[in-house]
């Protein structure tokens, strides 16, 4: 993809995304007066950019795999239709708490939620750092070899462990504890999709299964 057409895509991505988000926190709050949303919206697109111009800098080959949406694997367009359920009630109903007042989460719950968001994030960044194959899709390149060094020596899928502690701190960065609920059903749909990826991995990446045996966890160290 030409970097002129790679730049207007990711762009298009990122500030596509604000009205979207406006859409989901504000409508249902009924108001803009919504700190926590502002704050949310700030944190999770702000470090978006900052991603952005360092691959574009640094390796415009993973900004440009990343753009890729389209799930090649049956089982993972299945995982990623259910996902959509939870991803929208985690995301809808702190609105509706707004509106209706069902949490009162104090000020230091939601800036550390907001931490939270923001940490997650910087794992999944620091993951493209060091693994230039860290599609958003299951996909095995034709020069892509095994990663053991960094965070991949500690669970084989450090960028679900950052996704899993956005997505779970979302709603409580929102102002919501209900919305917690929903937010929790991305866990077992990410443990679906790491079962299935690995399937993909030993079968398509060599050096995998010796990798597995070196590296024993998948997402959380002495447990899983």
């Amino acid at each position: 993809m030409p970097r002129t057409q790679l730049v207007i895509t990711v762009l298009s991505r990122i500030l596509g995304s604000i009205p979207i988000f406006m859409l989901f926190f504000f409508l249902p709050a009924g108001t803009w007066e919504y700190w926590q949303a502002w704050v949310y919206i700030s944190i999770l697109i702000t470090p978006m950019f900052f991603a952005m111009f360092y691959l574009l800098k640094n390796n415009p080959e993973l900004l440009e795999r990343r753009m890729r949406l389209k799930e090649q694997r049956a089982e993972q367009r299945q995982i990623l239709q259910f996902s959509y359920i939870f991803f929208l009630l985690a995301f809808i109903l702190p609105g509706f708490d707004k509106r209706f007042g069902w949490s009162d989460l104090p000020t230091g719950v939601v800036l550390a939620a907001d931490a939270c968001v923001l940490l997650g994030y910087l794992i999944v960044f620091r993951v493209m750092q060091i693994n230039s194959f860290a599609s958003r899709v299951i996909e095995v390149a034709e020069d892509q070899k095994v990663i053991d060094t960094g965070l991949y020596s500690v669970v084989r899928h450090p960028m679900y462990v950052g996704a899993i502690l956005l997505y779970v701190a979302s709603p409580l960065a929102l102002g919501s504890l209900w919305a917690v609920l929903p937010a929790l059903g991305i866990i077992p749909i990410i443990v679906a999709r790491t079962k299935d990826e690995e399937l993909a991995l030993e079968k398509d990446l060599p050096g995998y299964v010796e990798y597995k045996k070196k590296t024993k966890y998948r997402l959380i160290p002495f447990i899983w």
